[in-house]
């Protein structure tokens, strides 16, 4: 019978960055972003720009965010990112124009291979196109591609993609309606 055995994990192929850019992050990111204080949305962007991030103008963040790495992430102009939400971006998350990410909410874009005896890292991308909505405490799973204007309810999980104009709930999340009538 196999086993995990967690003595034999390697992620060696697995490269986020150069370490002194990571700890640099890591610093900045407490005073800046995982912090109460609530900073100007145009003062954090910048500071993103900074570590290679592309953001759009308008972007709103609330206190207590955490950015994995700035460097794998996108966000488009006249999105908000809530407060305690997390961008678990080992690999690139894209958020379009007009998204919400409320408050809680977790974007996790790695996770390991459970049949593999070395759990090896599995990373899959994420993408919330433009007017899409992902509620308190959602989670969206490694790989999942939310289409225009979707919504993710409160506490529900996204393992799968979700379609345009439609509303999630559950977990797993499951197609409930539609958002808005005059849309296809």
């Amino acid at each position: 019978m196999s086993r995990v055995s967690l003595k034999n994990y390697t992620a060696t192929d697995y490269e986020p960055g150069p370490l002194v850019k990571r700890a640099l992050w890591m610093g900045i990111s407490r005073v800046f972003f995982e912090t109460s204080i609530p900073w100007p949305g145009a003062l954090q962007s910048s500071i993103l720009r900074v570590f290679g991030a592309k953001i759009g103008d308008g972007v709103v963040f609330k206190p207590r965010v955490k950015i994995k790495y700035p460097w794998f992430l996108e966000i488009g102009s006249d999105s908000w990112i809530g407060e305690h939400s997390w961008i678990d971006n080992l690999a690139p998350v894209t958020l379009g124009e007009s998204v919400v990410i409320s408050q809680g909410a977790y974007l996790c874009t790695g996770n390991h291979d459970y049949k593999d005896p070395g759990f090896a890292l599995r990373l899959g991308a994420i993408e919330v196109k433009d007017g899409a909505w992902i509620a308190a405490n959602a989670t969206v799973c490694p790989g999942v591609e939310v289409a225009d204007s979707a919504i993710l309810a409160v506490g529900s999980v996204a393992s799968g993609n979700l379609e345009a104009n439609s509303i999630y709930r559950g977990n797993p999340a499951a197609k409930v309606g539609r958002r808005f009538s005059d849309l296809c």
